[in-house]
């Protein structure tokens, strides 16, 4: 009988493909780099609006904050560069005010928000019937464009037929205008931003607690565990992420404020409820001093950046220190 001589196996080539010879199955490299190529091609109309719609403004808003502008009857001027227009600010009581407000405002609502919502959450994680129905109308809120949610507040609010004037006169405390004075407008306006946000924050935690395995709650309950202890060592662990996710989105939203403000105080009275937001926009806009302006929300960014970064330090040692 005729042994038959078997060739040896050889690896297919890794190496680019000679030019003109078809891309095959055994060329890996060749295959990722022009399947790059082809991510790239597909992607470049998106980057390109991004560049100019976001990364252009961006540079744009740094270098007028960095430099002399003057106005003319043909437009503006880029002069000489400058730190000036940082000193001005800092120097500027109206800036420390609205830097102070825009923080206590941010703490204080990100606080109740993340309680709330996390009670929300908590709620609805135990339901069985109708969770469907009560997150649609949890939704509804959060939903409103801020602009429409602000108007309808400024209803509310309105000292001659606005509900909250007759429910404050009902309860004998009488008839407060309640946009017209410092503490009573901030906390309306609190208010106002911790009805509509707090459904999200609720959403985004009850979809944490949807990802916890129901084994470690049948554990805890084997041990004895009540339910204060299950949520403080095991809920609220396991939560942290998606508690970390929330406060970081809310944190962003809430350093930004503006529309809100704008459409029921437009920053009342007098600095009451300006924010940073609200005074870049009065200086750049209103008072045309597009140097100061720029500088505002360059210095609005960087705070929001530098804050967001030392929260995920902070965050990602209290998780490793548990983690050990």
């Amino acid at each position: 009988m005729a042994v038959t001589s078997i060739p040896p196996v050889t690896a297919p080539p890794t190496g680019p493909a000679p030019p003109g010879e078809p891309l095959i199955v055994g060329r890996p490299d060749a295959f990722r780099r022009r399947l790059a190529r082809l991510g790239w091609e597909f992607t470049a109309p998106a980057l390109f609006v991004v560049g100019i719609v976001t990364i252009f403004p961006i540079v744009f808003s740094v270098v007028m904050s960095l430099t002399h502008v003057t106005l003319s009857v043909s437009g503006f001027h880029i002069g000489s560069f400058t730190w000036g227009n940082y000193s001005l600010i800092l120097k500027s009581s109206t800036w420390q005010y609205a830097l102070g407000f825009t923080v206590v405002y941010t703490v204080i609502t990100v606080i109740v928000e993340l309680f709330l919502g996390t009670c929300i959450a908590l709620v609805l994680e135990r339901l069985v019937r109708g969770r469907g129905v009560m997150m649609a109308l949890l939704l509804i809120p959060w939903s409103l464009i801020t602009v429409i949610s602000a108007e309808l507040w400024a209803y509310i609010y309105d000292p001659s037929f606005g509900i909250a004037d007759r429910l404050l006169h009902g309860l004998g405390l009488g008839s407060p205008t309640i946009l017209g004075s410092n503490v009573s407008a901030i906390i309306a306006m609190m208010i106002a931003d911790i009805w509509k946000t707090t459904p999200f924050v609720a959403i985004i935690v009850l979809a944490g607690l949807m990802m916890i395995p129901q084994d470690v709650y049948e554990a805890a309950e084997v041990d004895g565990a009540n339910s204060w202890t299950t949520f403080w060592r095991i809920t609220f662990p396991l939560l942290r992420p998606t508690i970390a996710l929330a406060v970081l989105f809310r944190v962003l939203q809430a350093f930004n404020l503006f529309d809100l403000p704008y459409v029921l105080t437009s920053g009342g009275p007098g600095h009451a409820t300006t924010s940073l937001a609200i005074l870049g926009h009065q200086v750049m806009f209103t008072d045309l001093s597009f140097g100061p302006g720029a500088a505002i929300a360059t210095s609005t960014a960087l705070l929001v950046v530098v804050g967001c970064f030392m929260f995920l330090r902070v965050f990602r040692a209290q998780v490793g220190k548990e983690e050990l």
